[in-house]
């Protein structure tokens, strides 16, 4: 048998368009997800100026208020919705659980990270700094996973049944409806387990979130949500567009119900 070339300038891995496009949304969806999972230990309030009630919550909504990891989740929605669109929900659930067992892989070097030894120096950075930040990080890789899941394969889910629905036209419905939906799960899912289950099992000393605070949470960081997928829609539209006319890649039939 022939040895394969070693030399880097001959040696050619050979993969076709479709495969490479796939690899680099893979690359971009796996980087969005981990960074969501880094920043989502940090809390956002951005004042609306104004107020309104919604039925559930006493007090009357004034502010948007979520975790900063949902500045990049939303790219996760977008990425499945191109990869169910051109590979099918097969591929689409693939790349979840890529980006599954990266941030079960994070979750597992941040632990060790956590148990290595301390080194008390003036330069260093201070032990209970770190640890206050990459603690609650744990708990936010744990909720965040868990809502990772269920809201990616919701999105899957429920674009694929819209893409059946309307004969694989009107991309904006199905890519908009189904992100709204599965963002309405993720968020809400999220918010309890990272801020108040994880609160209550967990000695951090850190209280946690009353549960009209996790719903206010849930709602307003879903409002946010809401607008940021549908100013996404443009984008899909335009990465529908580069990925057919530039690429040469063909949108998949509807699945079979």
């Amino acid at each position: 048998m022939t040895p394969l070339p070693h030399d880097g300038l001959t040696a050619q891995i050979g993969l076709s368009t479709p495969q490479r496009v796939y690899l680099w949304l893979t690359v971009l969806f796996v980087a969005s997800l981990l960074v969501a999972d880094v920043l989502g230990v940090k809390l956002f309030r951005i004042p609306l100026g104004f107020s309104f009630s919604v039925p559930w919550q006493d007090s009357p909504i004034d502010a948007i208020q979520h975790t900063c990891g949902m500045l990049t989740f939303p790219i996760t929605f977008l990425i499945t919705d191109l990869v169910n669109e051109f590979y099918g929900k097969q591929a689409a659930r693939r790349i979840v659980w890529i980006g599954f067992a990266a941030g079960g892989f994070v979750f597992l070097i941040i632990n060790v990270a956590l148990a290595m030894p301390h080194w008390d120096v003036g330069f260093n950075i201070a032990a209970r700094s770190f640890d206050d930040v990459f603690s609650s990080s744990r708990i936010m890789y744990v909720a965040s996973l868990a809502a990772y899941l269920i809201g990616s394969f919701s999105d899957i889910a429920i674009f694929g049944w819209l893409k059946r629905l309307t004969g694989g036209r009107r991309v904006w419905l199905r890519a908009t409806g189904s992100t709204v939906i599965s963002q309405a799960v993720d968020s809400l899912i999220i918010t309890w387990l990272a801020f108040s289950v994880a609160r209550n099992l967990l000695p951090s000393g850190v209280p946690a979130m009353p549960m009209s605070e996790v719903l206010k949470t849930a709602a307003t960081g879903y409002l946010l949500k809401f607008l940021i997928a549908l100013s996404l829609t443009p984008l899909l539209y335009l990465g529908r567009w580069a990925m057919r006319t530039r690429l040469g890649l063909v949108p998949l039939p509807a699945d079979p119900a």
